[in-house]
C-alpha cells in the first residue's frame, strides 16, 4: 500500500494541486484521462515503477534456488509464485508428485487466498463502500469487521507458515514436494483453528453481498484454470469465456503480450481483446466446481454469479475464503505424514511450464534448463499484468457511466475504487494513484 500525493488538473485555475491520499493498493502508478468535449479522447493507466528483471535474476541460477528466489517477487503472494515455479522444474524433469504433496501443495495454497483476499476486502477495498478514507477510520466506528478480517488474515498466514516455515517468502516449498511433513499435532491444531473460523468465513460473505455496491455492469472475457475434480487452484486447464480450452504449455498460442508507451508492464490481449483474471473471472468459469454447501449459501444471497459486475469481485473474494477455509479443513483431515516428503529430481537440459491460480488470477511460468538443471531462460506472465489492459477499458466504461461531469475529486475516487475491485499488484506486474484530468 502506498501513502502517496494524487496530482489533480485543475481547469477552472488552470495549475496542477497536490492532496494527499492513502491509495490503498499494492504499489503506485498514475491515471492519465483527456477529455474532450464531454467525453474521454484518452485514457492512460501508466506504471512508471521500473523493471524488476526478475527473470534476468534467474538466468544460471540452479532450480534448487528457483522457488526460493520467485518468492521474492511479491511478499503477498509468494506460494503462488513458488507453485507454478515448481510445476515447471518437475514438468521438465518428468518428477510426477505424489497425491499426498499435490494435497498439501492446495491447502498451503488455500492459506494464501485467505491472507490476501482477507486484506484486500477489508483493509483495501471496504472503505470504499461506507465512505471513509482508510480503514482505521472504519474501524473507528464499527471495529468488529476489521477484527474478523484481521483474525482470517492471521490464520491465513499461520496456515502457510505451517508448510512453509514462515508466512513471508515461506522456504518450505521445493521441487518434487516439501522439505519437511509438518508433526500431526501440528496439523491437528491447526486443522481445529480453521473448522472454528467457518463462522467467520459465512458471515462474512454475507456481510460482503449486503454491501451498497454499484451497478457496473459490462461485457468482457474471463480467463481462468479449470480443473476435472477441483475448483482451480493449484493446478488446471486454461479457460475462457470466449470458448478456450488449452493445456498450460499453449498459452503463448492464445495469449498475447505487448508494450504501451506508458507503461513498463505489459499489456496482455487474448483473441485480439483485453481479458480479466481472477477471483471473479474463477467463479464465473467455474461456479460448478463449488460444493454444495457453499452453493446454497450462494442461493440466499442478494448477488448472482456469474456476474459481469467487477463490483462483485468483492463477493467473490470473500466466497473464495470460505471455499478456502472448507477445503482446507477437508484436505488435513485423516492427516498422516508420508514416508518422505519429497521425490527425488534428475535435472536434464529441458523447457518446463507451470500454472497455478494466484489470488489475483492466473500466474504462468516457463523455464528452460541445462543439464546441470542451471536456468537458461524464463518467462512469467503475473496476473496484474495481464489485467493492466482491461482494467483500462473498465476506468473508460465506468468512468463515462458515472459522468465525467463530476470533479476531479470524485472522478479520482471513483477510478480508485474500480482499480480497486482487481486488487492489483502493481510492483508484480513490472504504484496508484496520481490523477491527472485535462478538460477541453
Amino acid at each position: 500500500m502506498y501513502d502517496g500525493w494524487v496530482a489533480v488538473m485543475s481547469e477552472q485555475r488552470n495549475v496542477r494541486i497536490e492532496v494527499p491520499v492513502l491509495a490503498r493498493v499494492e504499489g503506485e502508478g498514475a491515471l492519465s484521462v483527456n477529455v474532450v468535449d464531454g467525453r474521454i479522447d484518452e485514457l492512460e493507466l501508466r506504471i512508471f515503477e521500473p523493471p524488476r528483471l526478475f527473470e534476468k535474476f534467474l538466468e544460471q541460477r540452479s532450480y534448487q534456488e528457483l522457488p526460493d528466489i520467485v518468492a521474492r517477487i511479491c511478499g503477498i503472494c509468494p506460494v503462488a509464485y513458488q507453485m507454478s515455479a515448481v510445476q515447471a522444474i518437475e514438468q521438465a524433469f518428468g518428477i510426477q508428485v505424489s497425491p499426498w504433496m499435490a494435497a498439501m501443495r492446495r491447502v498451503m495454497y488455500c492459506g494464501e487466498w485467505i491472507q490476501s483476499h482477507s486484506l484486500h476486502i477489508h483493509l483495501l477495498a471496504a472503505p470504499d463502500f461506507f465512505g471513509y478514507e482508510n480503514a482505521i477510520a472504519m474501524a473507528g466506528d464499527d471495529p468488529e469487521p476489521l477484527r474478523r478480517g484481521l483474525r482470517l488474515q492471521a490464520l491465513g498466514n499461520e496456515l502457510m507458515s505451517l508448510f512453509g516455515g514462515r508466512s513471508v517468502h515461506p522456504v518450505g516449498v521445493c521441487a518434487g514436494g516439501f522439505h519437511h511433513a509438518p508433526e500431526p499435532t501440528a496439523v491437528q491444531a491447526m486443522q481445529e483453528k480453521l473448522a472454528a473460523a467457518l463462522d467467520d468465513t459465512e458471515a462474512l460473505v454475507h456481510w460482503s453481498a449486503a454491501l451498497d455496491l454499484p451497478r457496473d455492469d459490462q461485457q468482457f472475457t474471463c480467463v481462468a484454470l479449470r480443473h476435472p475434480d477441483e475448483y482451480p487452484m493449484y493446478e488446471g486447464r486454461l479457460t475462457s469465456s470466449a470458448g478456450l480450452d488449452a493445456p498450460i504449455d499453449a498459452f503463448p498460442e492464445h495469449f498475447t503480450e505487448s508494450q504501451v508507451p506508458h507503461s513498463t508492464a505489459l499489456h496482455a490481449h487474448h483473441t485480439g481483446r483485453p481479458y480479466l483474471v481472477g477471483p471473479l473471472a474463477r467463479l464465473n468459469l467455474n461456479l460448478d466446481k463449488l460444493p454444495p454447501a457453499i452453493h446454497q449459501l450462494l442461493a440466499e444471497l442478494p448477488v448472482r454469479f456469474p456476474s459481469t459486475n467487477m463490483y462483485h469481485s468483492i463477493v467473490a473474494r470473500a466466497v473464495e475464503i470460505h471455499f478456502a477455509v472448507s477445503r482446507a479443513v477437508e484436505l488435513l483431515e485423516d492427516y498422516a505424514p508420508p514416508e518422505y516428503a519429497r521425490m527425488e529430481e534428475k535435472p536434464v537440459p529441458a523447457m518446463g511450464t507451470g500454472c497455478s491460480e494466484a489470488p489475483r488470477g492466473l500466474l504462468w511460468h516457463r523455464y528452460g534448463f541445462d543439464q546441470n538443471g542451471l536456468v537458461k531462460s524464463a518467462r512469467i506472465v503475473p496476473p496484474t499484468s495481464q489485467n493492466q489492459a482491461r482494467i483500462e477499458q473498465d476506468l473508460h466504461a465506468s468512468l463515462t457511466a458515472f459522468g465525467l461531469g463530476h470533479d476531479d475529486a470524485a472522478l479520482r475516487l471513483r477510478a480508485e475504487s474500480v482499480i480497486r475491485n482487481y486488487d492489483p499488484c502493481i510492483s508484480c506486474s513490472t504504484h496508484f494513484l496520481d490523477l491527472q484530468v485535462t478538460r477541453s
